[in-house]
């Protein structure tokens, strides 16, 4: 009777140590996972344009000059954007006098092409994409009317 009840004991303990393990093991798989931290929700003021103009691609001045001028795109930076969106694989980006940010919704961009917009959202500085929560048509007179997510 004595050898069952210290086999008994041997096997809880034994069932003891491996949750035991298990739970060091899941707090260090825990504390090594990445996580993103957002930050406070920021205003971001600018214009509604491509990736491939803001960013240079076929721009020597981060703008729609050089493909307005050739005739072929249309007359207007809207055409432009949707341009280069549609036809070159740009993405809508808010590009503003110093940055050029991504924006992770790319519906959001499609209603404001070539406008003067204020977005509201948390900035990811690595990949300089703004998780939107809300977007306006920006003025310096007038307040916006915010469509949000």
């Amino acid at each position: 009777m004595d050898r069952k009840i210290a086999v008994k004991k041997e096997s809880r303990m034994s069932l003891w140590k491996r949750i035991a393990l298990f739970c060091v093991a899941l707090a260090l798989a825990a504390a090594s996972t990445p996580c993103q931290v957002r930050g406070a929700d920021e205003v971001f003021k600018g214009v509604i344009a491509d990736s491939q103009c803001a960013l240079n691609v076929h721009s020597l001045s981060k703008s729609h000059k050089e493909m307005l001028q050739d005739k072929t795109i249309g007359d207007s930076p809207s055409d432009c954007v949707w341009h280069c969106v549609k036809d070159r694989g740009g993405r809508f980006v808010l590009q503003d006098k110093e940055n050029v940010y991504r924006l992770d919704d790319q519906t959001l961009g499609r209603q404001f092409a070539a406008q003067r917009v204020q977005i509201t959202g948390t900035l990811d500085a690595q990949t300089k994409t703004i998780h939107v929560k809300s977007i306006a048509l920006w003025s310096d007179v007038e307040k916006p009317a915010a469509v949000s997510k």
